[in-house]
């Protein structure tokens, strides 16, 4: 997207995604590394699932979020290693200094990934592919390490050009050759399309682009309710979301993976009091409190539920968050879902309130959670 080819009041907007970026970075520092499969995620001997893979172990078919066990089984010669999260925290703060060289309208998703508004653009650059190109140089030169870059005029093109020409890759998609490019995709490429929605488009025979831009807006909205709308403007390429470069935390969180499936018991009310102390620990170093508490159980047959209680006084003290979290558990575990055993337990907390100058905490924040700890590297 060039100065010539840009049309008046569209903007320039690039997606960096850094490539297996846990991965990368545990080579980085140790160079030895460098050719193997290398995994970063739990042991294989645990239940633990892969959070990054160099891209020699994803030539064996591993993917973030497969299980570790089977990971070790796909590739032997695997070398797992436990995150260091602090690292690639480090890490991802030089990167974005390097962003704020051309902008300050920087929004994150995550550690390794961040879309950039650079149609005003501190270097006085016109071209948002010159930016790009200049930006990966950089982070390749200063860091060792590479970034793949999509460049378009709003942020869902810009998300989806960055995967094109992974590792290291620069994919630009401009007004002129947007209409073409999204008739190829396939659909299960547009952010929002998990599985379920995937397998349902292919039920109706909609697998590319092409077959969704044929059907009106009236049914998808039929058949997928929001989600048509969506469905039916982005595929158009309609996306007006802006870049927020003001983000704070919505939600502060820990999950646990048990090594084997638990019944209400003992045991289980113990990991939960472990879950709670991390948790506490994490909110004590975001100063915040929270309303809601959110507790996610995963059973023994994969099957998901979240239960949440939001309630004034939740944010009196950490006893009150205990109660509540330990009423919710055995609720479930009694009468919803009695016998089922439980092989994960989360907690969370939302609905953040802020102490006002008066002393009155009943001042919401709005916020926008764009880092979730323990997340998975999917670049």
């Amino acid at each position: 997207m060039t100065g010539s080819t840009q049309r008046q009041g569209v903007r320039k907007i690039i997606h960096i995604d850094m490539d297996a970026f846990y991965a990368s970075v545990e080579i980085k520092d140790n160079p030895q590394l460098a050719g193997l499969p290398v995994l970063v995620g739990g042991s294989p001997q645990s239940r633990g699932v892969v959070s990054a893979a160099s891209y020699k172990a994803r030539e064996y078919g591993i993917r973030s979020a497969m299980p570790c066990s089977r990971a070790q089984r796909l590739c032997p010669e695997a070398v797992f290693l436990p995150p260091r999260f602090d690292r690639y925290k480090e890490i991802s703060m030089h990167i974005h200094g390097i962003f704020r060289k051309y902008t300050h309208l920087i929004e994150p998703l995550s550690l390794d990934e961040a879309w950039l508004d650079v149609t005003s653009n501190l270097a006085s650059i016109p071209s948002a592919t010159w930016i790009a190109m200049h930006i990966k140089k950089e982070i390749k030169d200063q860091l060792g390490l590479t970034a793949s870059a999509g460049v378009s005029y709003n942020k869902f093109l810009a998300k989806i050009a960055s995967d094109e020409k992974k590792p290291d890759g620069l994919f630009v998609i401009t007004p002129e050759n947007a209409s073409a490019f999204l008739e190829t995709i396939p659909v299960r490429k547009i952010p929002g399309v998990g599985k379920v929605t995937n397998q349902k488009l292919q039920n109706l025979g909609i697998e590319k682009g092409y077959q969704l831009l044929e059907k009106s807006e009236s049914y998808l909205v039929q058949r997928f309710g929001k989600l048509g709308g969506y469905l039916f403007r982005i595929i158009r390429g309609i996306d007006e979301r802006q870049v927020q470069a003001s983000l704070e935390r919505k939600s502060v969180g820990i999950e646990t993976t048990f090594s084997k499936d638990q019944l209400l018991g003992d045991k289980l009310n113990r990991e939960l009091d472990h879950l709670l102390e991390g948790l506490f620990k994490r909110l004590k170093k975001t100063g915040k409190k929270g309303r809601t508490l959110h507790l996610k159980v995963k059973f023994e047959d994969f099957k998901q539920i979240t239960r949440s209680i939001t309630t004034n006084s939740i944010d009196a003290d950490e006893a009150a968050i205990v109660r509540v979290a330990h009423q919710k558990l055995q609720e479930i575990c009694l009468f919803e879902f009695p016998q089922r055993k439980i092989r994960l337990l989360g907690l969370s907390l939302s609905n953040f309130v802020k102490q006002s100058l008066s002393g009155d905490d009943n001042v919401q924040l709005d916020m926008f959670h764009f880092l979730n700890t323990g997340s998975i590297d999917a670049s």
